[in-house]
């Protein structure tokens, strides 16, 4: 719905500063993820979405030169008029580089949305969501959708990389050799504390816990990894 409780502008003004907006899509088009009820906010609704993408958008100031754009799935779900929309908020208030998400299944849709951009002098960033790099669990357990792909396959299509901690099975060494494993790889890291939502998979408190105390503590100050332990830590949500 348009008049949703979901905060869908914020500032994230620890490292990478960057405005970043939740935006509004056709839907996520993997909807399999175990883990993940982010999908639920879509609408097939192109007018709709339209509409509320530029009430949102109409509140960047470009203060940072850096956007990052979210909507709860893929950037291929966003209508074309959106994207002309972020273009020209880009062109207005300079900025000069930009952030999206996507899935893997749209991988071959990367470079496009990379050329569309850079031909207007802006970078484009596309995170991918892997949460481990341990494809027997990430597939098994979380159903991501991304096979057996190695991490320096999956980086060659994209720059930045999500992390799910918190789950049963998790380890500290685990923990660690994802998040090595990542800033070998990626430009940036971002790690997330699975959190209490809709489906079947739950946090585990004692691996948050180990998180908490034996790796947060060497890297929180890294400003290539950000750690949110709450899934509305960047403010949106």
């Amino acid at each position: 719905m348009d008049n949703d409780l979901l905060t869908r502008y914020a500032e994230i003004t620890q490292k990478n500063k960057r405005e970043i907006v939740l935006l509004r899509g056709s839907g996520c088009k993997w909807r399999r993820c175990t883990f993940c009820d982010y999908h639920l906010d879509f609408s097939p609704d192109i007018q709709s979405n339209y509409s509320l993408n530029r009430r949102v958008l109409s509140q960047v100031t470009g203060k940072y030169g850096k956007l990052e754009v979210i909507n709860s799935g893929s950037f291929v779900d966003l209508d074309a008029r959106s994207f002309r929309l972020i273009l020209d908020v880009c062109l207005q208030k300079h900025i000069g580089e930009l952030h999206f998400e996507s899935h893997w299944m749209h991988r071959d849709a990367v470079d496009t949305l990379r050329r569309a951009f850079t031909v207007y002098g802006i970078r484009v960033k596309v995170k991918i969501g892997v949460e481990t790099f341990d494809s027997r669990y990430r597939e098994e357990i979380l159903c991501k959708g991304i096979g057996e792909a190695l991490p320096q396959q999956i980086a060659a299509c994209f720059d930045e990389v999500c992390l799910l901690f918190g789950l049963d099975g998790q380890s500290r060494e685990s923990m660690q050799r994802d998040i090595e494993t990542g800033l070998s790889c990626f430009e940036r890291v971002c790690i997330n504390i699975m959190t209490q939502n809709t489906t079947k998979i739950k946090p585990n408190p004692g691996v948050i816990h180990t998180f908490l105390t034996e790796l947060y503590p060497l890297y929180a100050a890294n400003d290539r990894v950000d750690i949110l332990l709450e899934n509305t830590d960047f403010g949106v949500g």
